[in-house]
């Protein structure tokens, strides 16, 4: 681990110590203010320097729950809506341990508010700690100091596409410094004389005799070695081992999403789904119209799509295309021709190569359809896909049968699921990324499923949106 990031790291100790005691001095003040008082007298007598030694010992036991939840995990790379959610956790539980020392200890004490103010203070006071020191240490990283240096090794294609992202994306704290096809003895020098901080081996299919030659040369001289997973063990995230016959029997699970996963998802999606139509009822009102004015009817265009282990259904999206061009039993005969014509459209204009075409430059979509496709407006009914059960708020996205037909056995996988509205390839790239770059962050997301992950992607995808990166 590098010097800058342990200073970073040792830094993050006192200033969550110093946003736990502002939140004490924030709920103290809160507490006798006016309207706190016009609400509920005082009835107790607490000076603020007595307060703030309680809260100074207290602050000194949080700062311990924190270590235990991982919050001053040495690991650079750890997520901030990781951090974020277990910041919440351990204050929540150091609230626990304040509640069962005021128990067991039988102290009177008559301020609830000082007590759950200071709770929730605290959460925010630290998250937005975490937040600045985050955005520090971006700024730091733009600027050039505490870059990791990094060695790419592997495949020329796919190593280009890593060294193209890292040098994009300075925040992250990496800085190539070179690019290899393959690890021999000359590379070892050559990574030798440039001092890297880590090495990442991009070829999963490599010869094992080169792997463990890449493996022990970070060992000895105390490199980071990092790796792109295989196919197999993407697929193995999730396994359990288990005794039979006196042989240990490996189980390769799909996704932890079983039991009550499946039955919280499913809440989660009937919450979000009511509250997201709710919300933009206007705005799906408003398009109807337009749309009705523009072109006339129907409105809602439905489309046949593979759901949940192959089951078929008709997504809903606003009508983006002229009636004449559109496509599906929905318009009779007309809509069947049509099929046969965006096949010829398809090899011509297709941008994506694969089982699932992207036509860019679509002569059929109308003025305002291009419109509600920039901004994904034409998606919103399927919100009532997700409450009536058929898709969910996050999945693989759905595709169509003759899309389905083209899949190879492991892409199959992606069905294991409900099809959702947006997904972790949605959110990463969105009509950029390539089937097979889908096909392996949806395969990811279906062995690493949670909840918390689910909301993280909900809630990212507007601005992704907004961006409009990858839309067309």
């Amino acid at each position: 681990m590098k010097r800058s990031e342990i200073i970073l790291m040792v830094l993050q100790v006192p200033l969550d110590f110093l946003m736990l005691i502002l939140a004490a001095i924030s709920a103290y003040f809160l507490r006798f203010s006016d309207w706190a008082i016009q609400l509920r007298p005082v009835i107790f007598k607490l000076t603020l320097l007595d307060f703030l030694s309680v809260a100074f010992l207290v602050g000194l036991a949080w700062l311990i729950i924190f270590a235990f939840a991982g919050l001053y995990s040495t690991d650079p790379n750890r997520k901030l809506a990781k951090d974020l959610s277990r910041v919440i956790l351990a204050c929540s539980t150091g609230l626990a341990v304040v509640a069962v020392y005021v128990l067991f200890s039988q102290q009177l004490f008559d301020s609830r508010f000082l007590v759950a103010t200071s709770w929730v203070l605290a959460i925010v006071y630290v998250s937005l700690g975490r937040i600045l020191m985050r955005g520090f240490k971006g700024i730091l990283y733009r600027l050039g100091w505490g870059l990791r240096r990094v060695a790419v090794i592997g495949e020329e294609t796919i190593a280009k596409n890593i060294v193209q992202f890292l040098r994009q994306n300075k925040k992250l704290g990496y800085y190539v410094v070179a690019e290899f096809i393959s690890f021999n003895k000359g590379v070892e020098e050559e990574i030798t004389k440039l001092n890297v901080d880590e090495m990442f081996f991009i070829n999963p299919r490599a010869r094992e005799e080169e792997t463990l030659a890449a493996i022990d040369y970070c060992n000895e001289y105390h490199k980071t070695f990092k790796y792109s997973a295989d196919l197999f063990a993407t697929y193995s995230a999730n396994m359990t081992v288990s005794a039979l016959a006196g042989m240990p029997i490996v189980e390769l699970k799909r996704t932890p999403l079983d039991g009550w996963g499946r039955v919280a998802k499913r809440l989660f999606d009937i919450f979000i789904s009511i509250l997201v139509i709710i919300i933009t009822l206007p705005i799906m009102f408003l398009v109807s119209l337009i749309i009705l004015l523009e072109t006339g009817r129907p409105i809602i265009y439905k489309n046949e799509r593979v759901g949940i282990r192959g089951k078929k259904f008709l997504t809903l999206k606003f009508r983006s295309m002229y009636q004449k061009d559109s496509t599906g039993t929905q318009f009779g005969v007309q809509g069947l021709k049509n099929e046969e014509k965006e096949k010829e459209l398809i090899k011509t204009n297709s941008i994506k190569s694969g089982p699932v075409y992207k036509i860019a430059n679509d002569p059929r979509v109308t003025r305002f359809g291009r419109f509600i496709r920039r901004w994904s407006l034409d998606e919103l009914p399927q919100f009532f896909n997700v409450l009536v059960g058929e898709m969910s708020v996050v999945g693989p996205r759905p595709h169509q049968s003759r899309e389905v037909e083209q899949y190879k056995k492991h892409e199959r996988q992606v069905l294991t699921l409900k099809p959702g509205i947006t997904g972790i390839a949605q959110i990463s790239g969105r009509s950029d990324l390539s089937f097979a770059d889908e096909v392996r962050l949806d395969v990811l997301y279906i062995e690493r499923w949670s909840l918390f992950q689910d909301l993280i992607i909900f809630l990212k995808t507007p601005f992704v949106v907004l961006k409009r990166k990858g839309a067309l």
